[in-house]
């Protein structure tokens, strides 16, 4: 007779989260869903238009600059947390771009950087939002769930 391993055990019920009822996002989510989408969407925008048309600088290979804006369209449109943390700090790269070409340049370049500061603060400020919320109603689902009062 050859030894046989212990079963494998699985997770017991305290350690796994039972599911949440809540299926659809509430209305403060969806607005901070939306403003950070549509804020994204324009600053890429924006920037291709800055850097192609507006006051380019240069033959135009900065408008490369706003491909990394639309990478997380998809993930922001969906409710996906971990691409609301990772916008949230890679917006700091356009808001610090915005800064110094807004205090150094003039004309058409200083109104678009200072609009791209704008449109990274909207950003982050609805990135921030998000993910408070979305934390905030997953604590009070996992106090919920434990009959914790706190």
């Amino acid at each position: 007779m050859t030894p046989t391993a212990p079963p494998a055990t699985a997770t017991t019920s305290t350690t796994a989260r039972p599911p949440t009822a809540r299926t659809e996002p509430t209305a403060r989510e969806r607005g901070s869903r939306q403003v950070a989408f549509l804020a994204t969407l324009a600053l890429a925008l924006v920037c291709l238009a800055w850097e192609l048309w507006l006051a380019p600088t240069g033959r135009g290979t900065l408008a490369i600059k706003a491909l990394p804006l639309l990478l997380p369209l998809p993930g922001l449109w969906r409710y996906r947390l971990y691409t609301y943390r990772w916008v949230s700090l890679m917006i700091w790269l356009y808001m610090t771009e915005g800064l110094v070409r807004g205090t150094s340049e003039g004309g058409a370049g200083m109104a678009l950087a200072w609009i791209e500061v704008a449109l990274s603060l909207t950003i982050f400020i609805a990135c921030a939002a998000q993910i408070r919320l979305r934390l905030a109603q997953a604590r009070a689902a996992e106090a919920g769930s434990t009959g914790d009062p706190a």
